[in-house]
């Protein structure tokens, strides 16, 4: 079979007729039905396992590595030099405010104000105040989110505490962005393992490394507390940080049943979740605060943290702490009130740090109240650090795929192979199906044209997926050597129907499918496709994974953008398991009679492209065919941490080891790290085949 006919076959020219309104009720309601069964198997997995105390003991130190890798502090970050400077001070009849700011890492800002009591005699119990998205901006001056909460660090300073109030990376003076998936498309973030959730615990844990500084400080008496987003950003270093002795989160946790069944993620940015690579539910992140005193705090009506779940949070979290005999050191707090920063909330939280950090009982007297203008508390009056790396820290705060010697042996090219395939198993797709169901392959229906029979057949990719293939070929071909899949996306198959509704559309193989509104210019094409199947004993394939075609879902961007968030808060991606739909239609084909023997030949084009790529390293194919691959990660398929460990280019290299590869319309000097590992094998161009070269734009 030349690669002509297999251009032809898998790449054929149609035409492209626009978005069309599709009927999406099967898609949405597969959806919400599988994200219903995989937040159960999650909230199953909670303390699997662990029994007893000593359980919990033995596995506490794999959890904080798991959960700093999921937030993209795996190897922790060196703990340079703070570089920590007062620009100014505020003053107050009972305390002073010092306005600082430090560097977590070179060039990374974190802007904050210092409250000290005027009155002390020894070194003081101190709190970290993280904030939550409290915009403060007048004109282009942003004075950070510091200045919306600052009653909490005066409050704290007039009742004998250190109280350092830091600002976010999105609404801190200099501005960075929290919003990357939620707003702006930057699922390239997945790829590098990326979540500003992180860089929030990692200016958490500097800052207690910066009030430890502090002589006014007694390091052995930090607390933390926030609401909203600065609510989670407490669990964070609460987890990660034993030096947190006392944690009043308030308003920023709830579980995945909420965010991922319910849809409070659409309320949420990014910073409020981690990279869920080992999917967890979120009670496991606030049971590492055990047993140190932890009180959950919430209103009745949140939107975005509902009661029952902060509820279920709150009782999968006593169950560690009645492990360790500390029961009493654990409570929920909740007051009245929608998602609001109310007086309620803020006295029962003064209350439990006096409690466990002061040992005092006394009723709060002094209420919360602001002093202060936002100039009084700005940190840069001017201008901002020309090395500051706030805006872009996305794009380096988790350490890319460090480059690899180009192998020069067979053995060290399977190595490779083996390395990625290992890999990628336990760190992108490691949501994947352990024990896979049956596939249940079964024949939906065939219709007949012109000399050929186009077979539809549904299988089950996992639970909850139900996946439909059509196979085109001569009516008389009993055993087809070889079968030519189209991986589609939605633009290709609109233009598959639109290709083949003339031929089949009134037939009972396509009779559930909803029609693009304009028929083809003519049928020349589809004769030019009909003479090949007619000639060659091939059978094409039309294979559409989860949430493309007959299963496309809502197709508006926003809802477009959530359920992407959804998969992603579960610890998959969308495209991982797309990758797992086309492995599974490949196992599929091999089940039915006409293709049993097949040699098996792939294609698809840009999204899909990459779809094919991953497939192959885990499917034995004779061949594939990718159009318009892209090479950069922020252009590829969107797939958890993959970044971290290959490039694009270094996974097509184990993949074109495996199997004849084509890649058509791409720049000329792209993937040349494949080309040379191609060259040194001697299979570039004959494995490896490089075809029409697109210019760089």
């Amino acid at each position: 079979m030349s690669y002509k006919i297999l251009t032809i076959l898998v790449l054929c020219p149609g035409l492209l007729f626009g978005q069309q309104e599709i009927d999406t009720s099967r898609g949405d309601a597969m959806l919400a039905n599988y994200f219903q069964l995989r937040t159960t198997a999650l909230e199953d997995r909670y303390l699997q396992g662990i029994e007893t105390k000593e359980d919990w003991l033995e596995k506490r130190s794999e959890y904080v590595s798991q959960l700093q890798e999921m937030l993209g502090l795996s190897p922790m970050p060196e703990r340079t030099p703070l570089h920590a400077e007062v620009t100014g001070t505020v003053e107050h009849d009972e305390f002073t405010v010092e306005n600082i700011h430090f560097q977590s890492r070179p060039g990374l800002y974190v802007t904050g104000n210092l409250y000290i009591p005027k009155q002390r005699t020894e070194k003081l119990p101190a709190i970290l105040y993280v904030c939550g998205h409290g915009r403060v901006k007048q004109g282009d001056v942003s004075y950070g989110n510091k200045v919306n909460y600052h009653h909490h660090g005066s409050w704290f300073a007039r009742n004998g505490y250190v109280c350092l109030t830091i600002d976010t990376l999105q609404l801190g003076e200099i501005e960075g962005i929290h919003h990357g998936t939620y707003s702006y498309g930057y699922f390239w973030w997945l790829n590098r393992g990326y979540t500003p959730a992180g860089v929030e615990a990692w200016n958490c844990i500097r800052a207690l490394d910066y009030l430890q500084s502090r002589e006014e400080v007694d390091g052995e008496r930090l607390g933390v507390t926030g609401r909203s987003g600065g609510g989670a950003y407490s669990w964070w270093v609460a987890a990660l940080d034993q030096r947190i002795k006392v944690a009043v989160p308030v308003a920023g946790i709830t579980d995945m049943r909420n965010h991922v069944v319910d849809g409070t993620v659409e309320g949420h940015c990014d910073c409020m979740f981690m990279v869920n690579t080992y999917q967890w539910d979120y009670p496991l992140v606030a049971a590492l605060m055990a047993p140190r005193p932890l009180l959950i705090s919430n209103t009745d009506n949140d939107r975005i943290f509902p009661l029952d779940g902060v509820y279920r949070t709150f009782l999968k979290t006593r169950q560690v702490y009645e492990l360790l005999d500390a029961a009493d050191k654990v409570s929920l707090h909740v007051t009245s009130g929608p998602h609001k920063d109310t007086q309620e909330l803020r006295v029962h939280a003064f209350r439990w740090f006096n409690h466990y950090l002061k040992g005092n009982d006394d009723l709060i007297r002094v209420p919360a109240e602001k002093f202060f203008e936002p100039e009084d508390l700005r940190v840069f009056k001017k201008s901002y650090p020309e090395d500051q790396r706030n805006t872009k820290i996305s794009h380096s705060f988790v350490p890319l795929a460090e480059a690899v010697e180009v192998p020069d042996t067979s053995g060290e090219m399977d190595s490779l192979v083996r390395d990625v395939q290992e890999t990628l198993l336990d760190k992108v797709f490691r949501a994947w199906p352990q024990n896979s169901v049956d596939l249940n392959v079964r024949k939906v229906a065939d219709g007949y044209a012109e000399g050929l029979v186009m077979s539809s057949y549904d299988f089950t990719s996992q639970n909850g997926i139900d996946l439909r293939m059509y196979l085109i070929h001569r009516k008389d071909l009993t055993e087809a050597k070889n079968a030519m899949i189209q991986i589609q996306n939605q633009d290709d198959w609109l233009e598959f129907l639109a290709f083949y509704q003339d031929a089949f559309g009134d037939r009972d193989v396509l009779k559930e499918e909803s029609f693009p509104d304009h028929a083809p210019a003519g049928l020349g094409d589809f004769e030019a496709f009909r003479q090949n199947l007619l000639k060659e004993d091939v059978v094409a394939v039309m294979v559409t994974p989860r949430g493309v075609g007959r299963t496309a879902w809502d197709q508006s961007p926003r809802k477009q953008v959530q359920h992407q968030r959804r998969f992603y808060l579960l610890g998959e991606s969308l495209g991982g398991m797309q990758i797992w739909d086309v492995r599974r239609a490949l196992q599929a084909l091999r089940m039915i009679g006409v293709a049993k023997q097949a040699e098996v030949m792939m294609g698809g084009e840009g999204y899909s492209a990459a779809l094919v790529m991953y497939a192959s390293l885990y499917e034995d194919v004779t061949a594939i065919h990718m159009t318009e691959l892209a090479e950069s990660d922020m252009q590829s398929v969107p797939l958890l941490n993959v970044s971290r460990f290959f490039s694009v280019d270094q996974i097509l290299a184990a993949s074109a080891s495996r199997q004849r590869t084509v890649v058509d319309q791409i720049p000329a000097e792209a993937f040349s790290f494949s080309r040379k590992a191609a060259e040194a094998q001697g299979w570039l161009n004959s494995r490896l085949i490089f075809l029409r070269k697109k210019p760089v734009e």
